[in-house]
């Protein structure tokens, strides 16, 4: 609901303020006087694009604020969604400012005008007798018939499980493309596998290898400086371990004289040991060493291989070529399982599409049933104001697609005058028509769900009075249960309001602006009787005005 709107420096306003009351307000004017600036300027509220053109003084910039009651909406995740903080008095303000650049503010947080377009629509909907291309909008005819069939909980589970069907619909299409890219490397990345698993790699293996290939390669060289080593420690004459003996019992002798030789007898004892296990070792290796040809031609063979693989798969060590075998393990099997995961996804589908469909056949089945009842609403209305005759034939057919809002197919036909053909709204209805029908239809729907502030601009252009009556009498009831706003040159309408507002302009030194009045009982009098007879009042135009208004 609009509380309260503020308008500075736009067009022909200087400042403004006006507080608006719930039920049915009537904002009434001469032609010219500036109805269509408020509009305006409520539309810049609501997201329109503004430009310098709007300022009446470019020095200074032009401030428009909206105070609206928004409690009963159920906006919380409108605004979460917007990055805008929500608050149950909600206050939108638009600047202009004199280098034409605008800003946009909700509850103090700027926000972008996309973002202010789409809170605007769920506070405001301006209608006017041009403005009617909503009628023919699936999504709007969707709307009417899922609010008379209280839809709203089955919409929300199908979206949400249609949004689950096309995620796994989309995996399965991913799945498909990569078994298709899959089955071409397939076998090469078999074969790339297969070598490494061949080569039984193991880590550290390249280091062991290359030692025993040193080793094997040379034999005889290593066996002539084994030989040596032993005939240097085991010489009888002037072997290593014999000096060593003789030095060792020379030692022995002289610490029996003193305490300060028993260190070097027990140094030279550790050498003596030391030594003596040097030349075990070295008489074991002369024992074992052997010379292999066999195992040299399969020690270079795989280091060659190993060599090979590194250079192929640009690898430094073996441990990344164990990590790329793992890879090609991992691809070439979920390759050879693809088949199985596709059909599992394949499964996961229809079942998903069963549930959408047992979901789409009930939202199908409501929106049927009420719509012999939404046609009756809508005659019955359209009756009263003053096309007797109209007739509507509203088609709702499962098709075998899923749509964002079930499976149905909509199709809304319209015909004016008995015997007529029916037709498409728009080809079908002339513009005050359409007017008339817009009007049934948010009379329908506001009974069902809750509307955001409803503003009538003189849709009752063209129409005679006792229409006008009763299209008075219809806003009036939809004021009931919703905000409703009427801007009309019609003095039957005027006088069904709650609240009553005149535009005027006025000169002040020289300068005409744009002023916004509340009438009382005595004004609204006068305005109503000037809307009957003019500005010259007769006594019968006067208690006409009092009539209406009683």
């Amino acid at each position: 609901m609009l509380t309260s709107l503020s308008i500075q420096n736009y067009a022909l306003i200087d400042d403004l303020h006006v507080d608006f009351n719930n039920g049915l307000s009537i904002i009434t004017g001469e032609t010219g006087a500036g109805k269509s600036i408020l509009l305006g300027g409520l539309s810049l509220i609501l997201g329109k694009r503004a430009d310098l053109s709007n300022l009446k003084d470019t020095s200074q910039k032009c401030i428009i604020e909206a105070v609206f009651d928004v409690s009963n909406y159920n906006l919380n995740s409108l605004f979460e969604s917007e990055d805008c903080d929500y608050e149950n008095t909600t206050i939108i303000r638009r600047e202009i400012l004199p280098s034409g650049k605008s800003r946009a503010f909700v509850n103090d947080s700027p926000v972008n005008l996309n973002s202010l377009q789409i809170i605007g629509e769920q506070l405001i909907d301006i209608h006017s007798q041009h403005q009617t291309l909503q009628l023919v909008s699936n999504e709007f005819q969707f709307q009417v018939i899922d609010a008379l069939a209280n839809n709203e909980a089955f919409l929300e589970q199908f979206k949400s499980e249609l949004k689950d069907y096309k995620t796994l619909q989309k995996e399965l299409k991913e799945l498909q493309n990569f078994q298709a890219e899959a089955i071409k490397e397939h076998d090469y990345n078999l074969f790339l596998l297969n070598e490494l698993v061949e080569a039984n790699l193991k880590e550290g293996e390249l280091e062991l290898l290359e030692e025993e290939n040193e080793t094997l390669s040379n034999v005889e060289d290593i066996k002539e400086k084994l030989s040596e080593s032993y005939q240097l420690l085991n010489d009888e004459q002037i072997g290593i371990l014999i000096s060593l003996k003789g030095l060792k019992n020379n030692f022995q002798k002289l610490k029996d004289y003193s305490s300060k030789y028993e260190d070097l007898y027990n140094r030279v004892e550790s050498s003596l040991i030391e030594m003596d296990d040097v030349f075990n070792e070295i008489d074991e290796m002369q024992e074992s060493l052997e010379a292999d040809p066999k195992r040299l031609e399969e020690v270079n063979s795989k280091l060659l291989r190993i060599n090979n693989l590194m250079q192929k798969h640009s690898a430094s060590e073996i441990s990344e070529l164990i990590n790329i075998k793992n890879s090609l393990e991992d691809k070439v099997s979920l390759t050879e399982n693809l088949d199985g995961t596709i059909q599992k996804k394949k499964t996961e589908i229809e079942t998903k599409k069963g549930q959408l469909d047992t979901k789409a056949k009930q939202i199908h089945a409501n929106r049927t049933e009420v719509i012999p009842a939404l046609i009756e609403q809508l005659q019955s209305i359209l009756g009263s104001l003053g096309m007797p005759n109209a007739q509507f034939k509203i088609d709702c057919d499962l098709s075998d697609s899923f749509y964002y809002n079930g499976k149905d197919e909509l199709s809304i036909l319209f015909s004016a005058n008995k015997g007529g053909q029916f037709n498409e709204l728009k080809k079908a209805a002339s513009g005050g028509e359409l007017s008339r029908i817009m009007l049934a239809i948010k009379s329908v729907l506001s009974k069902y769900i809750k509307l955001p502030t409803i503003i009538f601009d003189e849709i009752d252009t063209g129409v005679s009075g006792e229409i006008s009556n009763k299209m008075g009498d219809i806003m009036l009831l939809m004021s009931k249960t919703m905000q409703v706003i009427s801007i009309t040159h019609l003095p039957q309408i005027a006088a069904k309001g709650h609240t009553h507002f005149k535009v005027y302009k006025e000169d002040v030194n020289e300068v005409t602006r744009t002023n916004l009045m509340k009438l009382n009982h005595d004004e609204r009098i006068v305005e109503i009787a000037q809307m009957l007879g003019g500005i010259e009042m007769s006594s019968s135009a006067i208690a006409h005005a009092k009539e209406l208004l009683n």
